[in-house]
């Protein structure tokens, strides 16, 4: 049998925050799904129905951790996804470097859109 292979090292710091993400992350999407698909139809979503959730303060900061922990859960076991495959040296530094950015730039603009559609 192959021996099993993970970048993550069970204890790390980053193994213990995949595995909080992810969990957060089911309740946030079960939240998003029943709020967004059952209480609230797809055809009844509109951008002034957006704008009024997100001015409730417990929704926007729900959202924006909702934001970051995926952000974070993603880009993470994407780099983790490619360390285990093989990537090393330069490669792997530039994954690093694209990946983390690439996280930032997107956690800023989706503040931005948070904080438009709450009106600050």
């Amino acid at each position: 049998m192959a021996k099993r292979y993970s970048s993550f090292r069970s204890g790390s710091t980053t193994w213990l925050l995949q595995r909080l993400t992810a969990g957060f992350l089911v309740v946030v999407l079960a939240f998003h799904f029943f709020n967004l698909h059952f209480v609230n139809h797809a055809y009844n979503i509109d951008f002034a129905g957006s704008q009024v959730r997100m001015q409730s303060l417990g929704y926007y900061v729900t959202m924006v951790l909702f934001l970051v922990t995926a952000t974070f859960h993603g880009v993470n076991g994407v780099y983790n996804a490619l360390v285990n495959q093989g990537i090393e040296g330069n490669a792997k530094r530039a994954a690093q470097l694209v990946l983390g950015v690439a996280g930032v730039l997107l956690i800023v603009q989706g503040i931005r859109v948070a904080n438009a559609l709450a009106g600050f």
